[in-house]
């Protein structure tokens, strides 16, 4: 059997964090946390949660990943922790429900932004029947060039990591230099929300959450190529550290940004909100240069996905515990390409669904495919983290002289805050998004009928 690699260092160890999480929740997302939330205390709350979690998550990571340096990232934590049913499960809810549901969400926000474009340029929006083929062809040209070799996949993360930074950067100087068309007092506007039930303002917090977390999501990307990365008991920690706290600090000046060209309103009507921002300065041909710098950061972030979660698919099958085709390595370039073939075949069927749902609930003109595809894995992706975050316990007890060449601080608060954050969320989930949620649910549990009929033969 082929092996993989180890052709990737710490700077394309970095690259795969940063490409992973600038994608398109922080070009999109503020929309729809600021219609939930309504005013601008509760909507930095949201991304100061979403941040603190992401960093406690990292290093419950850091320590797994340094401890079990294994391409498949989480789903090798779980196996060790519960056993191989809980880490099949889990792999088997990446595939059908949240994984590939997430290189798709990326794809319908790649073509938002082609379509933001084309909106300034004609003045006409796409249908959906554009935004299927855009979405499509965008998701099978990316699956054919990770199928030639993980050197040229880091390549482009290296360069692209490095345009994502440059873009958000951009958008965060051209946005807080505007001082002619921003306005300081966007911040103090509604600061305080106008619902006075703390109970609805908490549901509202914990909805909005569902799509900060998306923003954040991918942090632990490097984690799904271990054993394509040199030296990874040193480098997994450090690129998740690295990586998470750059975002982060661009995060931070992007809101800000947004927030000083934009009023409330505006933030809440635009899904295009960094294309808003940036025309607000620049005028028209300003919005179209920065929707094609986001349209490129949503790009190679569907390229980094593609790339890491097909490692995931590879690393159960070469288990006998998914499908056995994508168990097999290129001989030539290294690469899982049936488990990258597979994967693209499945994200197709759920941006046909995605789209379906979109049409049937506003038309043949409608623009809500991407908070549909996120309300239907949110729920069963807080699920496999909870066990995921809690695998850290159960391997100290399992392993307690095993080397850990990395040791989680300030365990075991790190773990109870995050568990108890991530808990909550999924409560609130539940309670918003409840039908989405169930279909998740019921896609999830089908493997188990496969994971005992693989038992059988």
């Amino acid at each position: 059997m082929a092996n993989y690699k180890k052709d990737l260092g710490l700077k394309e160890s970095v690259a795969v964090v940063v490409s992973r999480i600038i994608g398109s929740g922080i070009f999109r997302t503020p929309a729809p946390i600021m219609a939930l939330v309504g005013c601008t205390s509760l909507f930095g709350l949201v991304w100061v949660i979403g941040g603190i979690i992401t960093i406690f998550g990292a290093v419950i990571y850091a320590e797994l990943a340094a401890m079990l340096p294994k391409s498949g990232g989480p789903y090798e934590f779980l196996k060790e922790a519960y056993g191989p049913y809980i880490a099949f499960i889990r792999g088997w809810a990446m595939f059908f429900v949240s994984e590939t549901a997430s290189i798709v969400a990326v794809a319908l926000v790649f073509t938002e932004y082609i379509n933001a474009i084309y909106i300034i340029v004609s003045g006409n929006p796409f249908n959906l029947i554009t935004t299927f083929t855009i979405a499509f062809c965008t998701i099978w040209v990316l699956t054919i060039i990770n199928m030639f070799g993980v050197i040229l996949s880091g390549r482009i993360q290296v360069f692209f990591s490095i345009f994502k930074v440059a873009a958000v950067g951009g958008i965060i100087g051209i946005t807080l230099t505007g001082f002619s068309t921003g306005s300081i007092n966007h911040f103090s506007e509604n600061f305080w929300p106008s619902e006075s039930s703390v109970w609805t303002n908490i549901l509202a917090v914990g909805a909005a959450l569902r799509y900060a977390f998306f923003a954040f999501s991918g942090w632990e990307g490097a984690t799904y190529i271990a054993e394509e990365v040199k030296e990874p008991q040193k480098t997994l920690p450090l690129s998740l550290f690295l990586g998470i706290g750059g975002v982060m600090l661009l995060y931070l000046g992007a809101n800000l940004g947004y927030l000083y060209q934009l009023d409330i309103n505006s933030i809440k009507e635009n899904k295009w909100v960094a294309t808003e921002a940036i025309k607000v300065v620049l005028g028209a041909s300003g919005g179209i240069l920065i929707s094609i710098a986001v349209s490129i950061n949503a790009f190679t972030n569907i390229s980094t996905q593609i790339l890491c979660k097909s490692r995931t698919w590879h690393a159960m099958a070469r288990d006998n515990l998914f499908f056995k085709s994508f168990g097999r390595l290129n001989s030539k370039y290294g690469t899982p390409n049936n488990a990258l073939i597979g994967q693209g075949i499945w994200a197709t069927v759920l941006l046909c669904c995605s789209i379906a749902s979109a049409y049937f609930q506003t038309g043949l003109n409608s623009n809500n495919t991407y908070e549909t595809i996120i309300d239907f894995f949110s729920a069963t992706s807080t699920i496999f983290n909870l066990l995921t975050f809690g695998s850290i316990f159960v391997l100290r007890k399992k392993w307690p002289n095993k080397s850990r060449p990395y040791k989680a601080l300030f365990y075991p608060w790190s773990m109870i805050i995050v568990i108890s954050l991530y808990f909550s969320f999924l409560v609130i989930t539940l309670i918003t998004a409840f039908i989405p949620s169930i279909i998740g649910f019921i896609l999830t549990l089908s493997g188990t009928f496969y994971y005992y009929y693989r038992a059988k033969n």
